[in-house]
């Protein structure tokens, strides 16, 4: 994704479902992560636009204010990236 090489983030995990997306980043502790959230999704909001022009009158907002941000800590990547693709499953 563009905006995170800008951002100077690390995509570790991705994945998309239809009403949510799970992200596993590596963020730089000085760049706030609420910074990385609000561009990625002003990104992929005027993206998605621009390819899908109806949106712009059919929906006021792609994208809602709120997410959850936790941080892995001691953690090994694999079980987080194990959580993520059992998501698919649910």
């Amino acid at each position: 994704m563009e905006t995170a090489s800008e951002l100077n983030v690390d995509i570790i995990k991705m994945d998309i479902m239809p009403d949510y997306v799970h992200l596993f980043l590596e963020v730089a502790p000085q760049y706030g992560i609420h910074k990385v959230v609000k561009q990625m999704k002003r990104h992929t909001s005027h993206i998605l636009r621009k390819e899908f022009p109806w949106l712009k009158s059919r929906i006021p907002s792609l994208w809602t204010n709120s997410y959850f941000v936790a941080t892995a800590g001691g953690v090994p990547s694999s079980v987080i990236e194990q959580y993520i693709d059992s998501q698919k499953r649910v």
